[in-house]
């Protein structure tokens, strides 16, 4: 494995966010949007792919996930793979964890705090 710059934790910040807003976003916005199989159900797959595409939540989600798939790249430009997936994933997951917590306002227990915080163990053993 190559040394790994400095430089990389700036594209991998941007990643980690616009990924974690995209989940986010994706999040709200099938809430809102509602149980598809009902909504196929009610208005066929024609009315379930337009209220998807419909929805501004969707479209915000897709943009930031798209930014967050070239800044991937241009991470893995950089760093090596090994590197690269490990570190963006886990703080990904921590950061998804936090704006479930307190932006989607879900129950996230004890359990998944751990698991988070293990896996940031791993990602510094990993830079060392």
């Amino acid at each position: 494995m190559r040394n790994i710059p400095l430089s990389i934790w700036p594209i991998l910040v941007v990643f980690i966010v616009l990924s974690s807003i995209g989940d986010v976003l994706m999040s709200k916005a099938m809430t809102l949007i509602g149980d598809l199989g009902v909504v196929r159900r009610e208005h066929g797959i024609a009315g379930a792919v337009g209220r998807v595409l419909g929805s501004g939540w969707f479209w915000l989600a897709i943009s930031s996930m798209a930014g967050s798939f070239f800044t991937l790249l241009i991470a893995l430009n950089r760093a090596d793979l090994s590197f690269v997936v490990p570190a963006s994933s886990s703080f990904s997951f921590i950061l998804n964890t936090l704006a479930a917590k307190f932006y989607l306002r879900e129950r996230v227990d004890a359990r998944r705090w751990t698991a988070a915080g293990l896996v940031c163990v791993g990602v510094f053993l990993l830079t060392k």
